[in-house]
């Protein structure tokens, strides 16, 4: 083969920086330039007010499809008289300023994780807003880049003076050059909205869509009961008459750095429906969790059949599937440092969950048969007839 024409050194290298990387290959940081993407850009600014909410430092987070194509997002927070500016300044314009700690008080609800400064470059324009004891702060960006004015100080008008109270706004466009569809759909946010506040019982979230000609339509989502609420909802979804039996419990364990909040009935329905998250990202492929939910339910059936005397205890083992074939579940995991296994992060890895999930789960479980004994005998029954 000839190599004639075919040299390659130093000079052929082209070296991009943090902003013009992202716009020559968004799909590299939003998953693709398709709805797939656009719903990650407005996920990741989500996240960071999400996160202000379970940090404490906020109660509530308003986001709103506006009618000229853009997407407010808006928390309630302190503000602190400006003093998150110039933090939200370096998040939106580094690609390695992290925006805020990684922990179990951090919302992920997007596998990518760059959050503001990856929004600011993939709009066509962004502006931020920081708002505190009567004091305003605001700045805008043009495609990543700073807008030739200075930063604004007191009383703001147009969109960066749309919100009122302490709190923080970002607002911002997606960019058409980007993205093949700048049009949120109202009912996917929705959804994306509601399952967060199951999987965080102390976040209010609100959607407003203002671009319907008929008229502004909004929702709102919160739920006091967290899990257990999810998985009556996910049961009433699949058809199920409304019911109270639902076991749930919430435990911290030091040993996995964090916290579980789990939530299952026996369903009427064939097929098992158990979904499983880390820090409020949903992990598609499992991972540690959810197995150590698998061991905990089939601990805590096996020994109940045991201490009750029944026939088929001897055989439980072996028929563990049976056991999970008609739950309905949600195992969440709130962790310090979450251990995730591939690029997606839809596959959990910390070691120690399984066994801390597993050990509450028996325990738990374990105690809600012994004050239900109907309870347990009615799901052994269950599985022996299935066998």
């Amino acid at each position: 083969m000839s190599t004639e024409g075919m040299e390659y050194d130093a000079a052929h290298i082209e070296v991009l920086d943090g902003r013009e990387a992202v716009r020559k290959r968004p799909g590299m940081y939003v998953g693709s330039t398709g709805e797939r993407g656009l719903y990650n850009l407005v996920s990741d600014v989500v996240d960071r007010a999400v996160g202000e909410v379970l940090a404490g430092r906020a109660g509530s987070v308003d986001v709103t499809l506006t009618s000229d194509g853009g997407v407010r997002v808006a928390d309630d927070g302190a503000g602190s008289e400006g003093a998150d500016a110039p933090d939200l300044a370096a998040q939106l314009t580094s690609l390695h300023v992290e925006s805020g700690p990684i922990g179990r008080r951090t919302a992920v609800i997007v596998p990518f994780g760059l959050r503001l400064f990856v929004a600011n470059v993939l709009s066509s324009r962004l502006t931020v807003e920081v708002r505190g004891e009567g004091i305003r702060w605001g700045k805008e960006y043009v495609r990543g880049v700073e807008a030739e004015q200075p930063d604004t100080v007191g009383s703001l008008t147009g969109d960066l003076g749309s919100a009122s109270g302490s709190g923080t706004t970002i607002s911002f466009w997606p960019d058409t050059e980007i993205f093949e569809t700048t049009c949120c759909s109202f009912p996917v946010l929705a959804e994306r909205f509601r399952q967060l506040a199951f999987l965080n019982r102390g976040l209010v979230i609100s959607l407003t869509d203002e671009r319907p000609a008929d008229g502004v339509r909004r929702v709102q989502f919160q739920f006091p009961d967290g899990v257990r609420d999810f998985v009556a909802a996910l049961d009433a979804e699949a058809g199920a008459c409304p019911r109270a039996d639902v076991f749930a419990f919430e435990q911290e364990d030091a040993r996995m750095a964090g916290t579980m909040e789990v939530a299952l009935l026996w369903g009427y329905s064939h097929g098992a429906r158990i979904r499983g998250f880390a820090n409020s990202l949903a992990t598609h492929e499992g991972g540690t969790h959810l197995d150590g939910f698998r061991d905990g339910v089939v601990a805590a059936v096996t020994e109940f059949a045991r201490e009750r005397g029944l026939s088929a205890a001897s055989d439980l083992d072996a028929r563990a599937d049976l056991i999970v074939e008609d739950l309905t579940a949600v195992v969440s995991v709130k962790l310090d440092q979450p251990e995730y296994l591939g690029a997606t992060r839809t596959l959990l890895g910390n070691t120690a969950v399984r066994v801390c999930v597993a050990e509450a789960v028996q325990e738990h479980l374990g105690n809600w048969f012994a004050e239900r004994p109907e309870r347990g005998e009615r799901v052994i029954d269950r599985v022996v007839r299935a066998s």
